[in-house]
């Protein structure tokens, strides 16, 4: 990811904001052959300090869960398109359009497994963590059959970046003037992107 120092966040409370908001990220491996392969996956996070953890898992079938080396897991945060109508400056510095945005790349390696307990157990902590989201209650029962059968399906992924990259684009490089009408016009504009990018820049 191209990275402007302007642009690059260090604080992994963001990283704890970003993914809380946006679990369902972009994960990227290769093949043996060395061809680029992405799984898109709902994820658990936890953080201890800098140790991150990040759990999730594949559908048995899927190539992915069974490739080696380094992968990339994308956090993908709010996007929205900025014109350069809402610069104040925009005659007089020439400006053009651009995009603001939240973005995560974390790298590393990732442990599989397919112990029938730990992905019940996985299973479990992810109904209840998206369950709540949509006011629903439904959990993963490891003591039914019919249930427990269905593990056999998926297989389980722990990861623990080495590398985290968070870039946020939200007009650094701009004079407090610019910043201030760009946060304005996106709070008022009916696009939750748009919206939460303000917020960003309001923080």
């Amino acid at each position: 990811m191209y990275l402007p120092r302007a642009f690059a966040e260090t604080d992994l409370t963001l990283l704890d904001a970003l993914i809380d908001a946006h679990p369902f990220v972009t994960l990227i491996s290769t093949d043996a052959e060395g061809a680029p392969f992405a799984s898109h996956l709902p994820v658990l996070y936890r953080r201890d300090g800098d140790t991150v953890r990040i759990e999730g898992h594949w559908a048995r079938p899927n190539p992915q869960a069974t490739h080696d080396g380094a992968v990339l897991m994308i956090v993908h945060g709010p996007e929205a398109y900025v014109s350069p109508g809402a610069y104040p400056d925009k005659e007089a510095a020439a400006r053009v359009h651009t995009w603001n945005y939240a973005i995560a790349h974390l790298r590393g390696s990732l442990d599989r497994y397919d112990d029938e307990a730990a992905l019940g157990d996985l299973v479990d902590r992810l109904s209840q963590r998206f369950e709540a989201t949509v006011g629903r209650d439904w959990r993963f029962e490891m003591d039914r059959d019919d249930h427990r059968s269905q593990l056999r399906g998926i297989v389980g992924f722990r990861f623990r970046p080495q590398r985290i990259d968070l870039k946020f684009k939200i007009s650094q490089n701009h004079p407090p003037a610019n910043r201030r009408a760009v946060r304005d016009d996106m709070a008022g504009r009916d696009d939750s992107g748009a919206r939460a990018i303000a917020a960003l820049m309001r923080d």
